[in-house]
């Protein structure tokens, strides 16, 4: 633990992963507001409701290298500004709006989404040396996982008790509430040792976004797609057996152990190469398919859940490390749009699956996912064997300012 609270006593980092945990929280349950809205407000089917989060995520895999973009031009409070105000308009009028009308209207706010995940990952970057980046990330995962855990529930919860559209009015509050939280602690996406690389001329994409880079973004898009093909997985395996209900359950003990694994993996002391931490959870991932009833499937996600924060905080880590610092914004924006996509192919890859086999056919499918992006990430390595190398130590004695 000691490694963590080192990472902890940076001045700011405490307040940067509780804000971000809270609006991550509302972020990561947008698409359940959406589906909760579409199908108990306007009586629609869940296929409508598919249609209006797809709208999102497109506009979040299409505005997160923008934004980040954007970010490295202009400053973090002006891309704050310039997505608080579109998230008030559009969550302020979800409950009036036709479903035409939503689906273009989802995209805009997709598009526009506060930044909240890769400015944590920017700030994490420059206020931490080389050698507390593996504790950091691994906390920056956690975060990600507990949002995950915490955030669909609590829509679920509110929106069949009280009312889908008060609930989106709520999670929008709260995500404007983080977005303007961020532009008041304000923190710092540049290390003091890189102010002088900030004024540099901006690099080529071709310099920066090669074989080491595209490899570290495929695998974010191969585990973004085996994590939302095992949950997918998950609710085809307990519904064929009559155990539905059990979903929620089997889904905690998968986010419970993956921040047990977070933890962990932030106290050793080196890192693991991304390729083979993703090559190991795509092979546990598969077995899970044996599993027949609620109780096994709990204790099957056990080895999945301990490798998934690793996994995650690897490439966060490895994208902090390879892009130059005037281009990080928009490469954090990247590995945001290569995760929604993983995660919107996942579903109808796993759910294809499925439906031509049977549902051990989901797990057998993320698995192999995650397989091949692995593979290719590592293929890409080979190419480039500087990726596996960590970046110089930077002098520590910045480390708790």
């Amino acid at each position: 633990m000691t490694r963590f609270r080192h990472v902890l006593a940076v001045r700011g980092m405490s307040p940067l992963l509780g804000i971000s945990l809270l609006a991550r929280t509302a972020i990561t349950a947008d698409a359940m507001a959406l589906t909760m809205y579409v199908v108990l407000a306007l009586d629609m089917s869940y296929a409508a409701a598919g249609g209006a989060v797809a709208s999102l995520t497109a506009g979040v895999a299409l505005g997160g290298p923008l934004l980040g973009r954007l970010i490295d031009r202009r400053g973090l409070r002006t891309v704050l500004v310039l997505t608080i105000v579109p998230q008030i308009v559009f969550w302020l009028a979800v409950p009036v709006l036709p479903y035409v009308i939503l689906l273009v209207a989802s995209f805009a706010a997709g598009l526009l989404m506060v930044p909240i995940q890769s400015v944590t990952r920017q700030a994490i970057a420059a206020m931490t040396t080389a050698g507390q980046r593996q504790a950091a990330f691994a906390l920056e995962s956690v975060v990600g996982e507990l949002s995950y855990v915490v955030g669909p529930a609590v829509v679920i919860l509110f929106a069949a008790s009280i009312s889908p559209g008060v609930v989106a009015w709520g999670l929008g509050a709260v995500i404007v509430a983080g977005g303007a939280a961020i532009a008041l602690l304000n923190p710092p996406l540049r290390a003091a040792d890189e102010a002088e690389d900030e004024a540099a001329e901006r690099p080529g994409r071709r310099e920066w976004l090669g074989a080491r880079m595209i490899a570290v973004l495929t695998m974010g898009f191969g585990v973004a797609m085996l994590l939302s093909g095992v949950d997918l997985a998950i609710v085809a395996t307990l519904q064929a057996t009559g155990q539905l209900s059990w979903a929620a359950v089997v889904v905690a003990v998968f986010g419970v152990t993956s921040v047990v694994g977070g933890l962990v993996y932030g106290a050793l002391p080196r890192p693991m190469p991304t390729w083979l931490l993703l090559g190991l959870l795509g092979l546990v991932t598969i077995p899970a398919g044996l599993a027949r009833d609620w109780p096994w499937l709990c204790v099957a996600m056990i080895g999945a859940g301990l490798l998934t924060a690793p996994t995650l905080s690897t490439v966060s880590d490895a994208v902090s490390r390879l892009a130059p610092v005037s281009v990080r914004g928009e490469a954090t924006g990247l590995q945001a749009s290569a995760a929604s996509a993983g995660f919107a192919l996942g579903a109808p890859v796993v759910g294809t699956a499925i439906d031509v086999s049977m549902p051990a056919g989901g797990f057998a499918a993320a698995g192999l996912a995650g397989l091949l992006t692995a593979l290719t990430g590592y293929l890409l390595s080979r190419r480039s064997p500087a990726m596996a190398a960590p970046a110089p130590v930077r002098d520590t004695s910045r480390a708790g300012t």
